[in-house]
């Protein structure tokens, strides 16, 4: 296998409890996922701020936050890159939602998600959407070049509303 591939064992998948984290939000701020149990979290992984995709995928998630947070769900981005990236990333973009710094150690979160690309140094663009107790209900991959849109997340929160399994 290539040192650039992903990880073979693929992303956590529903079912599965997701692992906590906690990361910093800004270099005085960290944000942890179990400070919102009883909610659901979507955690979108992306492997970095300035890409277009990423710019592009992030651009569109703030335009559709009124809609995640209808369904009570809270929003949290996940790269490798530093908070003051972030920080200027988010300013630029007018970002209303937490960018996280999976930054030191490298990847460190994003691996235990099963979404960090050994060799190449950043995170698959992966996406999952967890309960309120913590388990995963969905999860999706998608190629680097291509914005997964939001359609699968509001599905998701659809079906976690409805208590049953997205498709």
């Amino acid at each position: 296998m290539s040192p650039n591939t992903r990880n073979p064992e693929g992303p956590l998948g529903a079912g599965v409890p997701a692992p906590d984290f906690r990361l910093p939000r800004s270099p005085d701020q960290a944000v942890s996922l179990r400070d919102f149990r009883g909610r659901p979290v979507i955690v979108a992984f992306y492997p970095a701020d300035w890409s277009p995709v990423c710019g592009d995928q992030m651009a569109l998630y703030n335009e559709v936050l009124p809609e995640f947070r209808r369904h009570g769900a809270e929003l949290l981005g996940v790269s490798v890159d530093g908070v003051w990236c972030h920080a200027a990333f988010a300013r630029d973009r007018k970002l209303h939602f937490p960018l996280l710094a999976d930054f030191e150690p490298k990847g460190a979160v994003a691996r235990r998600y099963g979404v960090y690309r050994e060799g190449d140094g950043f995170t698959e663009r992966a996406l999952f959407v967890i309960d309120g107790e913590g388990v995963i209900r969905w999860s999706h991959v998608s190629p680097l070049g291509v914005n997964p849109g939001a359609d699968g997340i509001l599905r998701a929160l659809e079906a976690l509303a409805g208590d049953r399994t997205p498709a």
